[in-house]
């Protein structure tokens, strides 16, 4: 429903008010200065007689009680028909034709097109055409003067081009008029919920104008700032490190101590000295709690090494058993052979846990890097090298498909651990045939390099593909678990991402990062 007025329509009560002021000026012209326009010639009491009746009858109909009592369609009806007849009566009385009144009618038609019913048009201009006319035959009829039935026939063809243009128009503004009710809605509905969310954000937001002065804040801004309102005062008398806040621009902003708590607040400014889209001068600024992220950050990293040592000491403890038990088997066994093997099994589960303790420790590491743009096709050659002690057979189970100027920005350190993991699995699930592990390097956009090690073995079962990045998740059984975990951490340590892509059924891992630091 659109807007009221009076308890009424506004798109047809506003326009129809219009209407009866028009009616109410024409009218009281006519009974007023009707005979010194030449009007009621013909017939001086008929038209004096329809001028009062006309004027009577917009007052009457006139006001809202009218539409109170009548019904809104009702009483436009009968005002237009009043309109008609009554000024047919006049044109009768004033000469005809020539008289002006069919303009008048045109007027009241266009009226009565913005305000009435859909199908009320047309009869209101059938009711003109049909005055009209009538009008024209009783003077042809009594040798009275009449138009010529042509000039009157394009006039009444114009009472319904003008009523149905009229309706068209008044249609449209309707659907208009709906539509900016329905998005003004919608606006308001969004801006609730936009004050809503700023409200209840854990930043502080502050708006100040050119002065320094705060024009609107959030609730947790005065929280974060020890006050309990903050429109209408000045930073900078409320703390001295905020004199220059508006200054921090970019995405980092600054770290200050401000309000009575000296909370640390990272303070970030928006505005249009920092070459963004602003309105005005005023200035949006940021305020976020930095003790609360360090300590959610704390946390995160003490969850994170609980989780940790729990699920080291838990794969520790196997291989540590199966030491104890054969040194323990070792003191007492006196044949040889036995003894042999006994140590070969303290020694393997031996190495198993120092490989644990260095994968650990090289994750500890993660954040030590120094990148630089490593030349791949040489890197990865001597890895291979490496690898390839055996022969050119080995050598030939790679291949190698980089081109000598590709680099990715890198530690050398972490890019040869992630490299020498990814290379080991492939070498150890592969076929072993000839070419069965492919290396090659992929340039994509925004000066990124995706560098790919695919294998032609059986693959990674669809149930392990979402645990292959877990911590202490091997399915070989003298593998730790913590080779492609500590890969990926240390891809995300240098900007990189290390993802397994479906290539059934081998598999196919994707390391992309930066070509240049």
């Amino acid at each position: 429903m659109g807007l009221l007025v009076d308890g009424f329509d506004a798109a047809r009560w506003v326009p129809l008010r219009y209407l009866n002021l028009f009616r109410l000026i024409i009218a009281g012209l006519f009974l007023v200065a009707g005979l010194e326009l030449n009007l009621g010639a013909d017939a001086p009491r008929v038209f004096k007689g329809a001028a009062i009746a006309y004027i009577a009858a917009v007052l009457a109909l006139g006001f809202p009680d009218a539409a109170r009592r009548l019904g809104l369609d009702r009483l436009i009806t009968l005002q237009v028909v009043i309109d008609i007849v009554l000024l047919g009566l006049i044109m009768w009385a004033s000469g005809g034709y020539a008289s002006g009144m069919p303009v008048l009618m045109m007027v009241i038609l266009a009226g009565a097109g913005l305000v009435a019913q859909e199908r009320m048009v047309l009869f209101y201009a059938a009711l003109a055409t049909v005055t009209v006319l009538a009008e024209n035959v009783w003077r042809l009829l009594t040798n009275s003067k009449p138009a010529d039935f042509l000039q009157v026939g394009i006039l009444c063809t114009g009472f319904f081009g003008i009523a149905i243009t009229a309706r068209l128009l008044a249609r449209r503004a309707k659907a208009n008029e709906s539509l900016a009710v329905q998005r003004g809605e919608a606006l308001a509905k969004q801006q609730a919920v936009n004050e809503r969310i700023i409200r209840d954000m854990q930043d502080g937001v502050v708006v100040l104008d050119s002065d320094g002065r705060v024009l609107q804040a959030n609730p947790r801004a005065a929280e974060l700032l020890g006050v309990s309102s903050l429109e209408g005062l000045r930073l900078a008398d409320l703390d001295e490190s905020l004199a220059d806040v508006r200054g921090e621009c970019g995405p980092e902003g600054r770290l200050l101590r401000a309000g009575p708590a000296g909370k640390l607040l990272r303070c970030r400014a928006i505005g249009a000295h920092c070459d963004e889209r602003t309105d005005g001068t005023e200035i949006l600024v940021y305020l976020t709690d930095y003790e609360e992220i360090q300590i959610q950050i704390q946390q995160l990293k003490l969850a994170a090494l609980g989780r940790l040592t729990a699920s080291m000491a838990h794969e520790i403890r196997n291989p540590l058993s199966a030491v104890t038990q054969a040194a323990e088997l070792l003191t007492e066994e006196k044949r040889g052979e036995v003894q042999v093997r006994l140590i070969r099994i303290i020694n393997d589960n031996a190495r198993r846990i120092e490989r644990m303790i260095r994968d650990v420790l090289a994750l500890g590491r993660r954040d030590e890097l120094l990148p630089e743009a490593l030349r791949l096709a040489a890197f990865i050659s001597g890895l291979i090298d490496e690898r390839a002690m055996g022969g050119d057979t080995e050598r030939d189970i790679y291949r190698i498909d980089i081109p000598p100027d590709e680099t990715l920005a890198v530690d050398r350190a972490h890019l040869h651990q992630i490299l020498d993991n990814l290379i080991a699995n492939a070498r150890r699930y592969c076929s072993g045939q000839a070419g069965s592990v492919r290396i090659f390097v992929a340039t994509e956009s925004g000066g990124r390099t995706a560098l790919h090690v695919v294998d032609d073995g059986p693959g990674i079962p669809e149930a392990d593909r979402m645990r292959i990045f877990e911590p202490f998740f091997t399915t070989h059984p003298k593998g730790t678990g913590l080779g492609l975990y500590i890969a990926r951490e240390l891809a995300e340590a240098n900007g990189a991402a290390l993802e397994l892509l479906d290539n059934a059924p081998g598999a196919h891992f994707v390391l992309t990062g930066r070509s240049q630091p």
